[in-house]
């Protein structure tokens, strides 16, 4: 089911969310891909996706905010728990429609040498199990930026990471364009154990090309990653190794493009900024 919901957590949890971002928020995308534990993708998406519940299509006038009815701005300079270097605004610089249809994430560099982006959440206002969840989306490219499509389970930050579970359904590290990661994240395989696999670009070119899919196909007990309906990989109950699967509950959205962290490293000479995740859409099918 999909739930859009008012604010529901008090002052004091609402606190805890600005506290927790320092620490645990930027954990949760820092570098973890675990190829031991990747599992071969079986999934039949041949009758995928269902019903489309809820969408946000992006459309608007160039230069308007994305609609807050279904998008908040996370914001902060403080390094995210990865040591980043992005300061993430609610600025129209870094997050604005772009009048055809598309949502623009932009990171930044300013004027004074510091780097700016957007980090935006469905939390409190689109939260969702089960079904299909994607994105068409056109990623950045760069050595030290990191655009990612992820989720966390709805009851964080009042239960914290990881006991309240992550869904990565898209990680891009920008030094290595060609290559998409999902990733799972929960009590026992978290962080530099965290349990996904990558997936190449079938051309051998770069996923900065053009628009792509970006999606899990999410069961009771397993998760499916795949781009442009072709899937990746598997993950099920079996393979988080005896430990809790946390994936059967309510997840919220997360869009966002660091700058610098452990897991890319840092911008360089190569660099070139600004640098734009292009989102066409988000939608929520149930299967």
């Amino acid at each position: 089911m999909t739930r859009t919901k008012n604010p529901r957590r008090t002052a004091t949890a609402a606190t805890a969310v600005a506290a927790s971002a320092a620490l645990a928020a930027a954990v949760l995308t820092a570098p973890h891909w675990n190829p031991a534990s990747a599992a071969p993708a079986d999934a039949d998406l041949s009758s995928a996706p269902g019903d489309l519940v809820w969408s946000d299509e992006f459309d608007g006038a160039a230069g308007s905010a994305p609609d807050a009815a279904n998008w908040n701005h996370e914001t902060g300079n403080h390094g995210w728990g990865n040591n980043e270097l992005q300061n993430y605004t609610g600025s129209r610089d870094n997050s604005a429609l772009d009048g055809n249809g598309n949502l623009v994430i932009t990171a930044r560099q300013e004027s004074d040498g510091s780097y700016t982006s957007a980090r935006m959440t469905t939390q409190d206002k689109v939260e969702h199990a089960y079904g299909r969840i994607e994105a068409r989306i056109q990623i950045p490219t760069g050595q030290g930026v990191w655009p990612a499509f992820w989720m966390l389970g709805s009851d964080f930050p009042e239960t914290p990471w990881p006991d309240s579970g992550e869904i990565d359904i898209m990680e891009n590290v920008g030094h290595i364009p060609g290559t998409v990661h999902g990733t799972v994240h929960g009590p026992g395989y978290s962080g530099g154990g965290g349990i996904g696999a990558s997936h190449d670009h079938p051309d051998g070119g770069a996923f900065t090309d053009d628009f792509h899919v970006f999606a899990v196909d999410w069961t009771p007990g397993s998760i499916t990653w795949s781009v442009d309906d072709v899937p990746f990989n598997t993950i099920t109950t079996a393979d988080v190794g005896g430990n809790p699967w946390v994936y059967d509950q309510e997840f919220f959205m997360i869009l966002n493009v660091a700058i610098g962290g452990e897991w890319p490293g840092y911008p360089d000479e190569t660099t070139q900024l600004p640098q734009e995740l292009v989102v066409d859409y988000v939608r929520i099918y149930e299967q």
